[in-house]
Formats: C-alpha cells, sequence, structure tokens
C-alpha cells in the first residue's frame, strides 16, 4: 500500500512514497489544512463553509466544499478503486482525516516532548533535532491570516518553543554549551515572554566560559519582564544571576526542569491570568489574544488541574459582545477547560471558574446554559462576589436561547452591577452596565439607557477602560443620532460588518435605499434582502434558502426581522412562517437588544 505523507508544519503539502502530489488549488489545500488541524475529529460541512469563507458564503458553498473533498481524494489517493475507503472519511455531519499519526508532520512531533521527558541526553537530542526538523516554517503558514488556524499555529508554536527548550536542556547535560547558544539565541528573541528560554541561554553562555554574556542576557531578561509585564524575574533567573556574579558553578539535573524552575514557571503562570485580565481591561486585546493559549498550553503541560483551572479561568475580562473576537481562540479555550473539568471535580472553585469560561467563551449559540446556571450555583454556595460576577457574565452569554428574552438580561446586568459594587471590581461594574444598556434598548427604556451610557463613561474615564465607551458611542449614534463612532480594530467580533450593518438598517426604517457594503458575518441574513430589492427575486430566493439560522447573539430578532422582510418581498412562505415563529416571543420589544442597531418594534413585522 502507498504510504501518504502530510505535512502542515511550513507550506501545506501532501506526498505518495515520497513523491509530491499535485494540490495546486488554494481550497484544496486549505481543506486538507482544516481536517489535518481537526486532528482525526469530524468537521461538519457547515463548520468547513465558515471556514472556507470566514462568514460570507455563497450560496453554492456546500456543493463547493463537496467538490474540493472530491479533488482531495483524487489527490490523495489517485488509484483509489471506486466504492472503497477514503483516507478523507465521509462522516454522518461531515468529513475527516483517517491517517496514522505518523503521515502527519504536526501529528508525530507532538510526542516527541513526552518521549524526550527523563530520557538521557543522548536519546533525547537526536529525537529533539529529528522532532524540529520537521519545521518547514511556521505552521499553516499559507493560512495564517484565517480563524480556524490560528489555535493550531498558537499550539504548534508553542510546541516548537517548548522542544528547542527541552533540546537546549538536553544539549547542556551532554557538555555542548555552544551548540545550545546557537540554538537559544533566536529563540530568546522570538518568545521573550518565555522565562525557560532566557535561563537556558543565560546557562549556555556561562557554561561556554561567556559570563558577562550570560549576565547581559539575564538583565534583558529583566527588563523585558518590567517594561512588558510589569513583572519581576523569577526566582530561577535570580539565582543563576547570583550564581554567576559570584563565579560559583551552578549544578543542574540533567533533563527537565528543577524544582527551583518549575516554581519559577508556575509562579509565570499563576500572575499570567492577572497580567493578561490587566492588558485586557486596558485596551491591549491583541496582546492578550496572543498569549493567552500559550499560557494556557503551558499550564496543561505542568500536569496540574487546578492550576491549569486557574490560568484557563482566570482572564477576568467579561465580554459584552456576544459574536468572539478570535473564534479559534475561543474554541481551544473552551477545548482547555473541558478536558480540565473532569479532573477538578473536588474543587467547587475551579469547576465554577471552568464552567463560567466555557459560558463566557462558547458564545453565540445558547448551548452552554447548563454550564452557566451550575457555575452561578457553586459561585453563590460559595459566597463568592468576584466568582458570581464572572458566572452572572456567563449567564448573560447564554441567555439568548430564543428571542425575546431582554427582561432576563436586564435582571442579570442589574444583578452584575450590585455584585459587582460589593466585590469592588470596577470591570464588572462596566460589564453590568454595559449589558443592562442593551437589554433596556430592546425594553424601549431609552432613558434609563441613558442613564447607564452615562455611567459606563463616568467609570470607564476614572478607570481607564477606553474600549468600554465604544458601546456607549454606537448606542448614542443610533438612538440619540449622535456621529457615527469608529469601529475599533482591536475588536474584531464587533467591528466586522457591523457599520455596514448599522446604515444598512438605519436606511431601511427610514425607507431609504438600502446601501451595500462590508457586511462581513452578517452577509447570510442581509443579501437576501438586498437581492429582493434589487428586482433579483429568484436569487433573493436561492440566498434565503441557503441562509443558515441566525446566531443566538445580540442581533438575534435583528438578523430575523431581515429575513422575515425578504422573505415577504418575494413570497417565501415557508421563510415567512419559520420567522414569524420565532420572532413572535419577542412581540413586546423592539429589535434593539445590542444597543447599536435598531430595527424597531418587533410587533409591526409581525402584523399580516
Amino acid at each position: 500500500m502507498s504510504a501518504v505523507e502530510v505535512r502542515v508544519l511550513g507550506p501545506v503539502s501532501a506526498a505518495v512514497d515520497g513523491a509530491a502530489l499535485p494540490l495546486r488549488k488554494p481550497r484544496v489545500r486549505e481543506v486538507l489544512g482544516v481536517l489535518v488541524a481537526a486532528q482525526g475529529r469530524s468537521v461538519a460541512t457547515g463548520a468547513l463553509v465558515e471556514d472556507l469563507w470566514d462568514g460570507a458564503a455563497p450560496a453554492g458553498a456546500v456543493g463547493a466544499v463537496r467538490t474540493f473533498v472530491g479533488e482531495l481524494r483524487r489527490a490523495l489517493e489517485p488509484e483509489r478503486p471506486p466504492r472503497t475507503p477514503s483516507l478523507v472519511v465521509t462522516t454522518a455531519t461531515g468529513y475527516a482525516l483517517h491517517l496514522p499519526e505518523q503521515a502527519v508532520d504536526a501529528w508525530r512531533v507532538g510526542e516527541a516532548a513526552p518521549d524526550a521527558r527523563g530520557a538521557a541526553p543522548a536519546v533525547a537530542v537526536p529525537a529533539l533535532t529529528g522532532a524540529l526538523a520537521q519545521w518547514r516554517g511556521d505552521a499553516y503558514e499559507e493560512f495564517a491570516d484565517r480563524p480556524w488556524a490560528h489555535p493550531e499555529r498558537v499550539r504548534l508554536a508553542a510546541l516548537r518553543a517548548d522542544l528547542v527548550e527541552r533540546l537546549a536542556d538536553a544539549l547542556l547535560a551532554s557538555g555542548r554549551a555552544p551548540e545550545a547558544v546557537a540554538l537559544l539565541d533566536p529563540h530568546v528573541t522570538a518568545h521573550p515572554w518565555r522565562e525557560e528560554g532566557w535561563r537556558l541561554l543565560a546557562t549556555a553562555l556561562h557554561r561556554a566560559d561567556r559570563p558577562a554574556e550570560a549576565l547581559d542576557v539575564l538583565r534583558r531578561g529583566r527588563r523585558t519582564f518590567a517594561d512588558d509585564l510589569g513583572l519581576d524575574p523569577g526566582p530561577a533567573l535570580v539565582a543563576l544571576e547570583q550564581e554567576i556574579l559570584h563565579r560559583r558553578t551552578h549544578t543542574w539535573r540533567d533533563g527537565g526542569l528543577s524544582a527551583l524552575d518549575r516554581r519559577g514557571t508556575r509562579a509565570r503562570l499563576e500572575a499570567s491570568a492577572a497580567v493578561l485580565t490587566s492588558l485586557a481591561v486596558s485596551g491591549d486585546l491583541t496582546t492578550v489574544r496572543a498569549q493567552r493559549l500559550a499560557a494556557v498550553t503551558a499550564a496543561e503541560q505542568l500536569d496540574d488541574p487546578l492550576l491549569s483551572a486557574r490560568v484557563i479561568g482566570g482572564l477576568e475580562a467579561p465580554g459584552v459582545w456576544t459574536r468572539s473576537d478570535d473564534d479559534g481562540l475561543a474554541r481551544a479555550v473552551v477545548a482547555a477547560a473541558t478536558r480540565t473539568l473532569p479532573r477538578v471535580a473536588g474543587s467547587p472553585h475551579a469547576r465554577a471558574r471552568l464552567l463560567a469560561t466555557v459560558a463566557l467563551e462558547d458564545r453565540g449559540t445558547a448551548a452552554r446554559e447548563t454550564h452557566a446556571r451550575e457555575a452561578e450555583r457553586l459561585a453563590r454556595d460559595l459566597h463568592d462576589d468576584r466568582l458570581l460576577c464572572l458566572a452572572l457574565g456567563g449567564r448573560y452569554m447564554q441567555r439568548f436561547t430564543r428571542t425575546g428574552l431582554a427582561g432576563d438580561r436586564e435582571r442579570i446586568g442589574a444583578e452584575l452591577v450590585a455584585t459587582a459594587r460589593r466585590a469592588e471590581s470596577t470591570t464588572f461594574e462596566i460589564c453590568g452596565r454595559i449589558v443592562r444598556m442593551q437589554a433596556l434598548c430592546a425594553l424601549d427604556r431609552l432613558d434609563d439607557a441613558a442613564a447607564e451610557a452615562d455611567a459606563v463613561d463616568a467609570l470607564a474615564a476614572a478607570a481607564e477602560r477606553p474600549l468600554a465607551s465604544t458601546f456607549t458611542a454606537w448606542f448614542r449614534h443610533t438612538f440619540a443620532d449622535a456621529p457615527e463612532p469608529v469601529a475599533p480594530d482591536e475588536m474584531p467580533g464587533f467591528s466586522r460588518g457591523i457599520v455596514a450593518l448599522s446604515r444598512l438598517t438605519r436606511a431601511l426604517r427610514a425607507g431609504d435605499d438600502l446601501p451595500d457594503g462590508d457586511l462581513g458575518p452578517y452577509e447570510p441574513w442581509v443579501r437576501p434582502l438586498l437581492l429582493a430589492r434589487g428586482g433579483h427575486r429568484d436569487e433573493a430566493r436561492r440566498a434565503l434558502a441557503s441562509a443558515p439560522p441566525p446566531p443566538h447573539d445580540l442581533l438575534l430578532e435583528v438578523t430575523w426581522t431581515l429575513l422575515l422582510t425578504a422573505a415577504r418581498e418575494v413570497d417565501d412562505a415557508g421563510t415567512t412562517a419559520r420567522a414569524r415563529v420565532t420572532l413572535l416571543p419577542a412581540r413586546e420589544e423592539l429589535a434593539a437588544g445590542s444597543g447599536v442597531v435598531d430595527l424597531g418594534p418587533v410587533t409591526a413585522c409581525l402584523q399580516p
């Protein structure tokens, strides 16, 4: 049987018996990349559509996916007889890649670190060198800007960094300090957050009789941690600096981390949640997204479930928008929390944090309400107000199971404000007030919503929370005709498509011509109406037929109202009936629960 090999640690490619396969189409390579990233698990066809078109899929996207999968099968197995099992398996919901672990470079390198742990240097050095040689560039480098690739790129980058450090440790144990220096010098530049890299490079320089350079590395590391993170160096670096200054030979244990190093790593990870929270609430979301998964991955590697729970659930930066800024990162955090939950059954604090984190991160699905409710119950039983704040934030994110729930969200927001004040948490008080502002818009209590907006702005100014006023600025634009704000790049989950959606809905309410624009993720639910208004009835009906169900989020009433309006204009009775049934529970509300977009009273569109 021919040996198929797939490589994603660099350009995505495949080979059979060493001969490169012709994967010329980017979409075919991307399908292969998505299936590899799933690590053998089934990927639903709908998820593939979302991954490939990033929320703006054409009407024939499902058929196109089938075509790409067919081309991938023919490329991987050109001589496979018809109706025989394929490496690309059709599952009940989609597709999966069935290959041995050793056939995929990204799968087999994951075994190198565990295999090297505790192994003699003579075994560890060639094994780790071979694993690192698998990288021909950055993982999935062709698809670096694709959301589906992000969590795997982050995970594999962290794995690569870990392998470099383990190899350096093994080289030092073998007395090959100059080789370790050459390996580590570019490593610390690329990974300045990793204290272990700085320690190993300084150790290697010291062992290579270059003490002045070793001290310079330690001082550069100290400046990096102080300037970028506001932290002092860990005890391992401090101890090493003292050893070098006193010209004493420091004895390092062969292989792995010493007890002191482990304490340093743990201390850094324990501090990471507070550091990332501080960066998040101050508006540096880009750094948070870049570093959060690395911290989670490092914590899991220490095999301490309580530490993992604290790192995974330690980001106290509640969300107030129900579309994630980074879907890939959110999925990875949810997966880590789900892996850790069974291991912390005896700790209600840890369990509550993980459950609340799942509810916060798996937003726009309404599938995690049981997680949110259990987190809330545990926090109340523990009488822990800060934990209750986190749980209430998760409960809010999941309170979109159907339309017409603005009253429930208003009550959650009110309790969140009161709890945050008891806990002296400005961050959660701002969150609670934005939640109330949004819900009050749907309840047509605009004066009360304006009062909450004023309170948010005052708190945001006093506590230097610049991104909080993004939502109040959009509220005033929508309901008080203030100038259109700039959507912040730091919040792609909010900013993508919101300007075009806001302009279109304002025109729809005013009876003006509908403007087109970059609708981002809202494209499937807006395009049918644009086609209908443009006189393209058949295309509008096809677009309605292919539109996926709107996500369970702040714009649930808006998206269903848009679908209902389009369906009526092209006499689509089926979609009209579904939309009416879906919107009926919101008949006493405005389609304005986001505080950003307003389509007026829901009852008006329910009229025959």
